[in-house]
């Protein structure tokens, strides 16, 4: 099962973000990724376990970030399928299947984000 953990704060959330991570941890999941805004946008995503998730963003500072735990209901187990997904200025994570991507994905790139 999928989870989601997201911060904005005057202080370094990537500790918070990982510690909710690995609160989540009991409910299954197959990659783990985050993305910070620090100033500029970087994303850091595993196959496997929070910890190694943990171990590429350890001393890393940010303060705005969003996280995500993915259990596959759609594709495969992987790197391109590991959460979260950036296109341009867009930062996006979600849980279950979008039924509606292609009038989404429409709408989004009329908008040129």
């Amino acid at each position: 099962m999928c989870g989601i953990v997201a911060a904005v704060s005057d202080r370094n959330i990537v500790p918070i973000l990982i510690e909710g991570l690995r609160k989540l941890e009991y409910r299954g999941y197959d990659s783990a990724g985050i993305a910070l805004l620090n100033p500029q946008l970087t994303r850091h995503r595993c196959i496997g376990r929070v910890a190694e998730l943990a171990t590429q963003v350890n001393g890393m500072v940010a303060h705005h970030g969003i996280a995500h735990t993915r259990w596959a209901t759609h594709g495969a187990p992987s790197q391109r399928n590991t959460h979260p997904h950036i296109s341009g200025k867009l930062t996006v994570v979600h849980n279950g299947i979008i039924e509606n991507f292609a009038e989404l994905k429409r709408r989004l790139v009329g908008e040129r984000l």
